[in-house]
């Protein structure tokens, strides 16, 4: 658990960094109810039996961001346009 990260002070610093009408916005906008699974990895989406017919996670891509202050953050995009999970890679 990484609890000195904001998450949503991440996220809105990325909705600042992306064009206006981006369907990624939307896809941060949508992200609710998350947890800690690691001190690096914040997840919203199960990830059990990932891209296996009927679970929840279907992967589709990754997205790269660089943050003054916590460095390389990936999102984890998922088929369906969610927010699988946010990866803090300097804390791996």
């Amino acid at each position: 658990m990484n609890r000195d990260i904001n998450i949503q002070e991440v996220i809105d610093l990325i909705k600042l960094n992306i064009p206006e009408k981006s369907s990624l916005k939307d896809t941060l906008e949508n992200a609710k109810n998350g947890n800690w699974e690691s001190k690096a990895y914040y997840r919203y989406v199960d990830s059990k039996n990932a891209n296996k017919t009927d679970a929840e996670w279907q992967f589709k891509e990754n997205i790269v961001f660089n943050h003054p202050k916590l460095g390389t953050i990936v999102l984890d995009i998922l088929q369906d346009e969610r927010l699988g999970g946010i990866e803090f890679v300097k804390f791996i």
